[in-house]
């Protein structure tokens, strides 16, 4: 969703008591022990396809699908794909998350049968293809509101409400029962109408938990190996039937460390908290961008400029549970926001993070010890306020990684076993590793051995 300044200062404890708000139901309880075995190794890569190319279509997004399956991409997540509301619309094109039609198409994007081709392509070269779903609320003249206006909150005086400064939208209410129904009808008409794997949930978080496990069952009666990635960092999402939620606190922290206004140690607060409030099986979607940090924050390119991005991507990609994120136009590196409301296309030709991106997404599939499921251990070093570093390990596989989360040059020893001949991933070369050994780091510097 589009997070203005007054969205962004809204505290973390006021959003947990909004999104615990529970309605009656009798549904059953869904675990994220079912969640499907593609995604143990996998990774997201974010499409925006208004500002991908210069058509900013369906067909002409097609082309890159070689190049990003070549890079290692497994998961592409679209942007919503559905019409946008011209009531009260933002901008001159809107905005994505302003539905006003949930079984059509974008007109902007092409018809329902490029975005067919696509996803039938995509599917073809190996790729899982998802798309957002905003089930908290519509556009300002979704039909619903002629169709079915008790589908909506109103205000005292009769009219339609809305949250915040979302003013293009309207709040749907889930004590309608039929509401439920209609949005869940709606979700299966991607499954099974164009062969989608799974959705991401826009402010998943805001909706009724009743409502989701009620959807996420009935979803997967559709599709069995559904997907199911929540725009929430609340425990309760993953017992509502989501496999992944977003790391928000996580990618909090590392800006913090980026900026030096926190050091590397506060990054172990972000695990213990998870560790205490989620259940084990837990998955966290971490970014060092996304659609709303890029265009609002100006994520990565000034919260994690230059040389101090990658560290923070060989985290994402490597952290415990974790399930990585890659946004339109960070392999390139594309150095500006992308606008929300208006065309505005992304750049491309020089793909310079593409081979930095295509080692460590190719690292994440050939070795079971950066599976969502591996062991993490953390590592003490000489100085944990600059030096993060970990092992994973899994099925007699293992992997180290040594973060220099600083602007100074780091030489450290660690405590703990890291014995053994490795190779170190992204020098190509293989290593003779002992216990105490001492690891140079440089500035904002980076260490990863497979063993």
């Amino acid at each position: 969703m589009r997070f203005s300044n007054l969205v962004l200062q809204i505290t973390a404890a006021t959003l947990l008591l909004c999104s615990c708000k529970e309605l009656p139901s009798n549904a059953t309880t869904v675990t994220t022990s079912a969640y499907p075995e593609y995604i143990k190794q996998s990774n997201i890569y974010e499409v925006n396809v208004r500002q991908y190319t210069p058509e900013g279509t369906f067909k002409a997004f097609e082309a890159n699908l070689p190049r990003l399956k070549e890079m290692g991409m497994d998961i592409l997540w679209f942007m919503p794909i559905t019409p946008i509301s011209k009531a009260d619309r933002k901008g001159a094109l809107g905005s994505y998350y302003a539905v006003a039609d949930y079984t059509a198409v974008n007109p902007e994007f092409g018809t329902l049968d490029d975005w067919k081709n696509l996803v039938n392509k995509a599917h073809e070269l190996g790729f899982k293809v998802i798309t957002d779903w905003v089930a908290n609320h519509t556009g300002a003249d979704n039909r619903w509101m002629q169709s079915n206006p008790d589908f909506f909150v109103k205000k005292a005086d009769g009219s339609f409400a809305y949250a915040f400064d979302w003013s293009d939208t309207r709040d749907l209410n889930f004590w309608n029962p039929v509401l439920h129904d209609s949005m869940i009808n709606a979700m299966k008409f991607w499954l099974t109408e164009t062969n989608i794997d799974g959705f991401r949930c826009d402010v998943a978080g805001e909706v009724p938990r009743s409502f989701w496990q009620k959807c996420i069952a009935e979803l997967k009666t559709v599709k069995p190996d559904i997907f199911m990635l929540a725009e929430a960092d609340v425990a309760w999402i993953h017992d509502a039937g989501f496999h992944a939620s977003y790391g928000w606190d996580g990618f909090a922290k590392m800006k913090k460390v980026a900026k030096g206004e926190a050091s590397a140690r506060v990054l172990d607060t972000v695990l213990r908290h998870l560790d205490e409030s989620f259940k084990p099986d837990y998955i966290k979607m971490y970014f060092t961008s996304n659609h709303d940090e890029n265009s609002w924050n100006k994520a990565d390119y000034e919260t994690m400029p230059g040389e101090i991005h990658a560290p923070f991507a060989v985290l994402t990609q490597t952290w415990k549970n974790t399930l990585p994120l890659i946004y339109s136009g960070q392999e390139e590196p594309f150095l500006d926001s992308i606008s929300f409301f208006y065309k505005d296309t992304i750049t491309f030709g020089k793909y310079q993070r593409a081979a930095f991106y295509k080692t460590l997404l190719g690292l994440r599939k050939s070795t079971a010890a950066l599976a969502v499921d591996a062991a993490y251990t953390k590592l003490q070093s000489a100085n944990d306020d600059a030096v993060f570093a970990y092992t994973r390990e899994k099925d007699g596989k293992k992997v180290l990684v040594i973060l220099n989360l600083s602007n100074k040059p780091q030489t450290t020893k660690l405590q703990g076993a890291i014995a053994g001949e490795a190779q170190n991933v992204f020098a190509n070369k293989k290593e003779h590793l002992t216990d105490g050994q001492e690891f140079v780091l440089a500035p904002w510097g980076y260490l990863v051995y497979s063993y």
